[in-house]
């Protein structure tokens, strides 16, 4: 049987071939991926003419397909649906990818052309798209040191194989020690408080690991867990608490401790191998922050009142329970003080928000009153996992979008965390079509039972999705534009904006429905929700400043800085800026923060609130404007998702804005004024 990877997949929208695709198949495919690919830069290189546009970037792009087709999918397998030989895999290919990285990007023969190039740029009749992409090559290839000299060049390669295992590493033993961790519960009645949804997946996860008759709680990748909320048994809800902070840090074969003062070493020395003081200043020279000091800048501003609004929900809270608020309380007894300020209880909201309704008459609802767009479930095209489902997404006119795979499911050869991959991303110079997928880690329950989503997974499930329709949107020429590939502090922004259609009136009345009597939720539930919208912000807002400074703490390291202890450097360093608060601890501690150590947002977790800046200033827009319209839908399409990474993502927000982003409606979503 042939590789399927070696050839382009035949099947609609060019979805992989799942079917036909075996373990055995990835590494033959990435070897020869890699060489391929080797084998097209040199052409390029070895040209003797002098560089022009078409004989240098054209090729440049057209180059690795091989390579992008195995990787695409292996990927998004290992972080899926993960198996002894990915891990395996993975670890071994991590050094390998990184190497080949580094062949290209320092090539000093490919970096000659592309400066070249970019030195006559003004005097080339390109397009604005074209002349962008000169632009970029310039710069990334410049930062990533491609004008170094021959042995230092040496040395980053190193930095960059070994900082490829670690990375690799570290994501392995958080999953290995996640699942280790899972809270065994023996007796039912210590779930008291749960759903009878939520027992019932407790129970199917327990099954699955041969503990019939027991429950088990799996571990999602935040510090906090949904059933902290519900969970009326301190006792548990402490265990739960107490699994979630120790993951990666046991002194156990999965502990991370170790992984992380070697990354952040590393990292410090390869910045200033580039040139640069810290790591920080490296991440942040090509992104829209373009500094650290602009990134400090904002979080200590918002971080100041987020703490004073904390103290002021713990005393609220120690005032409801009687006691000294612990962090395995906050959110039993915030749920408390929200039913007794505003009458507002999440849980009485789940049997309203069943899955299948939230995907058809949410989700996919708002899209189509939006943009127009239909969807069509395509049980005939295979995924990678059984509980993958396929849709087929196209225009109002019947005219072709994508495909769009869903796996909502959360399980143990599942990563924590919900996400969004590309597996074929659309490019005109490739004619290339769309295959997006959105990862989700909702607790399955047993066979015939409903799935009820939390208020937060509901949430989650329309921000994973504005990420999807960025990378279905997106129509560029060429390849290193396609989709979400745009600057890391901007992609967030376009799924924040989708969040905002949970809630919108027309669109919570057409999904929100009991699922067992039809009602309708009740517009009093809604109204609560949306009076307590700035209710435990404090808290919300500090444990993510906590992560977001804590990754900024540890990635503004000088080379030399010598730390040899985590747990010390992570109270010292929350301590500096007002957000070491035992009752609030920080969203992710280091030895579990897949983000910044495994997950490529290094020196980069500020994104989320710095994109939430135009994500709240565009709701706004929206407001003002008359918000769900196709009118609205179709300028958001054309000006923001449909350029995809093809111009300045700021350049572009101002084109649908009409200016620059106001952080004003920052501060009123979340009472920092």
């Amino acid at each position: 049987m042939s590789n399927p990877f070696f050839e382009p997949s035949t099947l609609p929208y060019g979805m992989p071939p799942f079917a036909e695709i075996r373990d055995e198949h990835y590494k033959p495919a990435f070897e020869k991926g890699m060489t391929d690919q080797l084998a097209e830069i040199q052409n390029i290189t070895r040209r003797r003419d002098m560089p022009t546009f078409e004989n240098t970037f054209i090729p440049l792009e057209q180059s690795g397909q091989l390579l992008e087709r195995v990787a695409t999918v292996f990927f998004n397998k290992a972080s899926a649906d993960s198996n002894d030989y990915t891990n395996e895999l993975e670890e071994e290919i991590a050094p390998l990818l990184a190497a080949h990285s580094d062949a290209i990007k320092l090539d000093s023969q490919l970096y000659w052309r592309i400066k070249t190039v970019y030195e006559n740029l003004e005097n080339l009749p390109l397009d604005a798209e074209s002349k962008y992409l000169v632009e970029r090559y310039y710069i990334e290839y410049t930062v990533a040191g491609a004008g170094l000299s021959d042995d230092d060049k040496e040395k980053l390669k190193e930095y960059n194989q070994r900082l490829s295992t670690l990375t690799t590493k570290f994501e392995k033993n958080l999953l290995a020690d996640t699942n280790d961790l899972a809270v065994v519960i023996d007796d039912v009645a210590e779930l008291d408080g749960l759903e009878p949804g939520e027992i019932s997946a407790a129970a199917e996860a327990a099954r699955e690991r041969g503990l019939e008759g027991k429950y088990l709680i799996t571990l999602v990748l935040p510090t906090g867990h949904p059933f902290l909320s519900a969970l009326t048994n301190r006792d548990v809800r402490e265990r739960v608490m107490a699994a979630s902070r120790a993951r990666g840090s046991r002194g156990n074969e999965w502990d991370n401790s170790g992984i992380v003062l070697e990354i952040t070493r590393l990292r410090a020395e390869r910045a200033k191998l580039l040139g640069f003081d810290s790591h920080a200043a490296w991440v942040t020279a090509d992104e829209t922050a373009k500094n650290p000091g602009n990134v400090r800048a904002m979080l200590d501003r918002l971080a100041v009142p987020a703490a004073r609004n904390a103290r002021e929900e713990q005393a609220d809270l120690e005032s409801q329970a009687g006691h000294p608020i612990e962090a395995h309380d906050w959110a039993f007894y915030t749920e408390k003080v929200r039913q007794a300020k505003y009458d507002v209880d999440e849980a009485a909201m789940r049997p309203y928000f069943e899955a299948e309704r939230v995907l058809w008459n949410g989700v996919f609802f708002a899209a189509t009153k939006l943009y127009g767009i239909q969807f069509t479930e395509r049980p005939d095209i295979v995924a990678y996992h059984p509980d993958v489902r396929v849709f087929e997404v196209t225009n109002e006119d019947g005219s072709p979008v994508g495909l769009y795979t869903l796996d909502l499911y959360t399980r143990d050869s599942k990563r924590g965390g919900a996400w969004m991959n590309s597996l074929i991303s659309q490019s005109a110079l490739l004619d290339h079509p769309v295959v997006v997928t959105n990862n989700l880690n909702v607790p399955k329950p047993a066979a015939g039972e409903p799935t009820l989503l939390t208020y937060d997974e509901v949430n989650t499930f329309f921000h994973e999705f504005g990420h999807a329709l960025h990378g279905l949107f997106a129509r560029v020429t060429y390849p290193k534009f396609a989709g979400t590939n745009t600057y890391r502090d901007f992609v967030e922004f376009p799924s924040q904006v989708n969040e905002m259609w949970m809630l919108w009136p027309e669109v919570l009345a057409n999904y929100a429905v009991h699922h067992q009597t039809g009602e309708p939720m009740p517009q009093e539930f809604v109204d609560r929700i949306q009076a307590s919208s700035a209710f435990n912000e404090g808290f919300q807002t500090s444990e993510y400043l906590a992560a977001a400074l804590l990754d900024q703490a540890w990635h503004a390291l000088g080379a030399g800085v010598v730390i040899d202890d985590v747990p010390t450097f992570e109270s010292r360093a929350l301590t500096a800026v007002g957000l070491h608060n035992p009752a609030v601890p920080t969203r992710y501690s280091s030895t579990y923060f897949a983000h910044t150590f495994s997950g490529g947002y290094d020196a980069g977790y500020y994104s989320y609130i710095w994109s939430e800046v135009l994500d709240a200033d565009t709701v706004e827009w929206f407001k003002e404007n008359g918000g769900l319209t196709r009118e609205n839908g179709d300028r958001f399409r054309q000006r923001l998702l449909g350029v995809g990474g093809s111009k300045d993502p700021l350049e572009a927000f101002r084109d649908f804005r009409g200016r620059d982003a106001d952080i004003q409606p920052l501060l009123d979503r979340r009472g920092l004024n």
